[in-house]
């Protein structure tokens, strides 16, 4: 299985294997270096995205998804 991760200062999307999760990788286009979630972050990500009535969910540290 292959996760999409974006980097949070760029913005490039990069593919990485699932044994990327939990990890922290560099970004290829500036190389910053960020986390990639666990994959039981994602799938919470994910169900709360399903449930959420707007395109954009904000969680309970200001982190906005959408």
């Amino acid at each position: 299985m292959r996760l999409l991760a974006r980097c949070p200062d760029c913005g490039f999307e990069m593919g990485l294997l699932l044994e990327d999760a939990d990890k922290r990788k560099r970004c290829r286009r500036c190389g910053r270096l960020f986390k990639v979630p666990t994959v039981e972050q994602m799938r919470m990500a994910i169900d709360l995205l399903g449930q959420a009535h707007s395109k954009v969910y904000v969680d309970e540290k200001g982190n906005v998804y959408g």
